[in-house]
Parts: C-alpha cells; sequence; structure tokens
C-alpha cells in the first residue's frame, strides 16, 4: 500500500541510490489521497512533542491545505479569507473555550 508524498521524495530516493515505484494518480485517487494525508499530517501534528516538531507538522498540514485549495481552483488567500469570515462570524480558538 502506498502514500501520498511530496513531489521531489522520488528525487531524493533516488539520490540515495534507490529507484522508488511511483505512478501518477488519477483525479480522484488524488482527491482521496490528499484526505488521507491531512488525516495522516493533522494525527503527526497532534503527536508532535516540542515545539519545533509541531511547527514542522504545522508546515505539512499547511501544505496539504495549499494542495487542496489548489483543487478546489481556489488560493491559500481564498482559504484565508474564508476562515476570517468564519473568525468574524463565530470567532477563532485563542480564547481556549472548552464546551462542556
Amino acid at each position: 500500500m502506498g502514500k501520498l508524498v511530496r513531489d521531489r521524495i522520488p528525487d531524493i530516493i533516488r539520490a540515495e541510490g534507490r529507484e522508488p515505484r511511483i505512478r501518477i494518480l488519477t483525479n480522484d485517487e488524488y482527491v482521496a489521497a490528499l484526505l488521507v494525508k491531512v488525516v495522516e499530517e493533522a494525527g503527526e501534528l497532534r503527536d508532535a512533542a516540542t515545539t519545533e516538531e509541531r511547527l514542522a507538522e504545522a508546515a505539512d498540514v499547511y501544505e496539504v491545505l495549499l494542495a487542496v485549495a489548489e483543487l478546489c481552483g481556489a488560493s491559500i488567500e481564498d482559504v484565508v479569507r474564508l476562515a476570517d469570515a468564519k473568525r468574524q462570524q463565530r470567532g477563532g480558538f485563542g480564547g481556549r473555550v472548552w464546551l462542556e
């Protein structure tokens, strides 16, 4: 079973003297793989123990979000605008509010 990887990973594997087995996903496969990837990266963010690890995992989540936005024909700026609108309507998470 494979997984979606960053575009340069096959080149990195080749530089290590190995030959990766790859294929290019169809659009439907790509959508499904991105949705799996965002959950994978979010789990890694959850499990990160240090600030440095959390920032590195947040960067991975961000990269997947960029790909999702592009797939939707949008930019990260479009996502930011939507997030800003939601924050205006519903607030953010800075207040640390826990609903019991």
